[in-house]
């Protein structure tokens, strides 16, 4: 393959992605089918911003599908071509049953949903997805298209292959038209990294779907309807509800009319990041994923520039997101940019420039603010006087950094500049896709960064590090830095204990002891964001709480989880796992409290790339435990007898190091083996039967 363009790849997918979002979030609002054109017309006139503040960006299926569906060639067709089979995979082990994700509307109803439950009962993909399995009606539903995004971003100007995948992709949960609509978006998406025009764009799409397909007639019927009329996109709206409506096309959220929308909004924008998203928002029916569809489109098009102001500033970017997974779930937008075009020049065969390569630290928080108007999520609880924005030009080795202004501070003000690790409930405005969280820093690392001082006047500025307790909201302060003027200091710490509870915040306090009449004026730049070594740290149930369906910091796959007298309690009628701690610990030490109420199994899980792929190690039956190794279905390593009875507390010790794995309870080693299957993952709990238990006393130990 050919054609990646090397000098602005990397930037093209994150103004894709960022569209993507924009797109999303400006359509979520009026998404519901009592939303129609004109009531959307008469509430919010001419649309040109979003139509609700968010205070924090959560993801939908729009955004969820894009993200972690992809993952399948992290996880299974690392050095082959990509299967449907193994983007089924993806789904059963990031998917979180019945919450998160996508939407979970009942078999029958909801396409995702069936398709889901379809790859649970052992049916593969593309059978799960199949119109013989499911019928048509759900097989040529909406979700074809909305998912596929990533898959146009990593082949740029392939649209064969960008079509391939994504069809490959879709066919878990669709058929037919279905799938039409996945090769029609990703090879649009593939072709705007170089197209001339949006009807270029358009023209790639319908060269990789059949042209006799009803998808293709939508298409070239709103082509035509534009070059009749290209001056009013109403007049194409009523003309669509005339001839392609919901009326015509069963199930809840069709794929054809909505296609529609999508040529509708990007002929009619004419290629203007804005208007195109705003069109299809204003169009109705399925706001978010049309919205969401054009926005990756025209995003990559027009490329990081044609995104306003007012419609990228709110994303800051960042995104919740809603997998098994918390610590993946706190997605910081550039680093995902760069993830996803490492993986495309992997998938070209083509070397990354250096510059990308060095600046992806997957097991990591590393920021570097080269990409254009990059923020990283940081924000500030002083807006009024220390002012965030990007600055282009100002870096320590390469240009790009986060400037820091500050108006005219005095002695006595104090301002947080910080990175959120862990959120909660109420950084959000609804419950949209429960998202949940495990912190991305931990007691015991060491973060840095590079700062520059350019001061015009007052006294000297000071730099205080510090992380904020999720629990009581103190902030936990180190040592002050007397910024050295006009040159880069280098600030780093270790973070410190927070007996229990969790980290929400971690940055630095600015002040000045500049008095009034000559009050601190001047700017910082902040570079080089780093967090890095190994975590040493415990978890306090009596600090944490029940969120998005979840006990903090833990995210829960099936089974019924809440918080009793400082501890955390798993009661189920079926299996079920519970899942935290960060996606790529190696070695560690685990510690927990277990006292089993009901049930034979009660295990610790470690190592989990997701539900399906993990070791568990417990109580296995009466009077044994077993190692079991999870790789979409169970596998007994070894079972060693162990006399243990319910209603008894047991301290459960675990030590993995390489493939060397020792389980003790009560400081008796219980089990040893080795096993190399697994090398990294999350911690978690199982109860691969009905049961009830109690856990508590958490101790997590990186080696």
């Amino acid at each position: 393959m050919s054609g990646l363009l090397t000098a602005n790849y990397l930037e093209k997918v994150y103004a894709g992605f960022l569209g993507m979002n924009a797109g999303i979030r400006l359509g979520a609002p009026v998404e519901p089918t009592e939303w129609t054109p004109e009531m959307i017309q008469d509430v919010y006139g001419d649309i040109k911003g979003y139509l609700k503040d968010y205070k924090t960006f959560s993801a939908d299926d729009d955004a969820n599908g894009p993200v972690f569906f992809i993952r399948a060639l992290y996880d299974d067709a690392k050095n082959r071509e990509l299967t449907a089979e193994d983007v089924g995979r993806a789904w059963l082990n990031y998917a979180r049953d019945g919450i998160g994700m996508f939407w979970w509307g009942g078999e029958g109803i909801s396409t995702e949903h069936t398709a889901y439950n379809n790859l649970k009962k052992g049916i593969p993909a593309p059978q799960s997805g199949s119109t013989e399995v499911n019928g048509l009606t759900l097989a040529e539903q909406i979700g074809g298209q909305i998912f596929i995004d990533s898959w146009g971003l990593l082949f740029p100007n392939d649209v064969r292959k960008a079509a391939d995948y994504a069809e490959k992709a879709a066919s878990v949960s669709h058929d037919g038209n279905g799938l039409y609509g996945a090769r029609f978006m990703a090879a649009c998406i593939s072709k705007a990294f170089s197209a001339g025009s949006v009807e270029e764009i358009i023209a790639a799409g319908l060269s990789e779907i059949p042209q006799d397909s009803t998808y293709a007639k939508v298409v070239q019927a709103v082509c035509d309807f534009y070059r009749a009329h290209p001056d009013d996109f109403r007049l194409c709206r009523q003309y669509l509800e005339e001839n392609w409506g919901y009326d015509r096309y069963p199930g809840i959220c069709h794929i054809i009319p909505n296609a529609g929308v999508c040529i509708l909004s990007l002929l009619y924008g004419t290629g203007d990041f804005a208007r195109t998203i705003e069109i299809a928002t204003m169009c109705g029916w399925d706001t978010d994923c049309n919205a969401g569809n054009v926005g990756t489109i025209v995003g990559v098009w027009a490329g990081i520039g044609a995104i306003p102001d007012h419609y990228r500033k709110p994303i800051n970017d960042f995104i919740a997101t809603s997998s098994v997974s918390g610590y993946l779930n706190l997605l910081d937008i550039p680093t995902f940019s760069k993830s996803l075009a490492l993986l495309g020049y992997k998938l070209a065969g083509e070397q990354p420039p250096v510059e990308l390569a060095a600046s992806y630290k997957e097991e990591e928080i590393y920021f570097d603010f080269t990409l254009p108007g990059s923020t990283h999520g940081f924000r500030t609880d002083f807006p009024f006087k220390t002012f965030l924005r990007h600055n282009g030009d100002h870096g320590f080795r390469r240009d790009g950094s986060l400037e820091i202004f500050i108006d005219r501070m005095i002695q006595g003000e104090k301002g947080k500049v910080f990175y959120k690790p862990f959120y909660r409930r109420e950084e959000f405005n609804d419950e949209k896709y429960k998202p949940t969280f495990a912190p991305q820093v931990y007691s015991g690392q060491t973060v840095s960064m590079k700062v520059f001082l350019e001061r015009v006047r007052g006294l000297e500025f000071i730099v205080t590090p510090f992380v904020r307790n999720s629990f009581t909201k103190e902030n936990l302060l180190l040592e002050p830095v007397v910024l050295m003027d006009g040159e880069w200091n280098e600030i780093e710490f270790i973070v410190p204990e927070t007996d229990g509870a969790l980290i929400d915040e971690i940055g630095i306090m600015i002040e000045s002891p500049s008095p009034l009449d000559n009050r601190g004026f001047g700017k910082l730049y902040l570079d080089e964001f780093h967090v890095s070594g190994k975590g040493r740290y415990s978890i306090d149930f009596s600090k944490q709480a029940i969120e998005f369906m979840c006990v903090t910091p833990f995210a829960h796959h099936k089974g019924q989880w809440s918080l009793e007298d400082g501890k955390m309690k798993a009661s189920s009628t079926t299996d079920c796992a519970s899942f935290t701690g960060n996606y790529y610990t190696r070695n560690v030490r685990l510690k927990a409290a277990v006292l089993p109420v009901k049930g034979q199994h009660h295990a610790l899980v470690f190592r989990a790339e997701g539900i399906l792929r993990n070791y568990q190690v417990g109580f296995d039956g009466e009077n044994q435990v077993s190692l079991i190794r999870n790789d979409f279905g169970l596998e007994k390593l070894i079972s060693v007898p162990f006399a243990w009875k319910h209603d008894e507390e047991y301290q459960f010790e675990l030590v993995c190091e390489g493939a060397e794995i020792r389980f003790a309870i009560n400081d008796v080693t219980v089990v040893a083996f080795e096993d190399s299957r697994y090398e990294r993952g999350m911690f978690g709990f199982a109860m691969n039967e009905a049961g009830e238990a109690l856990i508590s006393d958490i101790f997590v130990e990186e080696l």
